[in-house]
């Protein structure tokens, strides 16, 4: 799932938390600093299968295309013009991912 938008400033702000409900798998949380870059900054959080709130340091999100973790710094912009959710498991199967919200903090 892919959200563009225009620019959303993080200027005094450290975090994103995300309120979800999972199904037990992995999923990355990816931000681009502008909707072209090819490099998206990602983290990889976990669900339980229950309503949680996941909070991720924007400094912690490192620069990757497809699959690989590129020589560049994490993220330390003052923007960005998209979000988005990837599970990445190579495989074909059902899943579910619930979002209630998602605020910077």
């Amino acid at each position: 799932m892919r959200f563009n938008t225009e620019a959303i400033s993080v200027e005094g702000f450290t975090k994103v938390a995300i309120r979800l409900r999972g199904d037990g798998k992995d999923y990355q949380f990816r931000l681009k600093h502008v909707a072209r870059d090819y490099q998206s900054y990602i983290t990889t959080f976990s669900t339980d299968g229950e309503w949680q709130t996941i909070e991720i340091e924007l400094s912690d999100l490192y620069p990757s295309f497809r699959g690989r973790k590129l020589d560049m710094p994490n993220f330390e912009f003052e923007s960005f013009e998209e979000a988005a959710f990837l599970i990445a498991n190579k495989r074909n199967e059902r899943f579910e991912l619930l979002i209630d919200w998602i605020e910077l903090r």
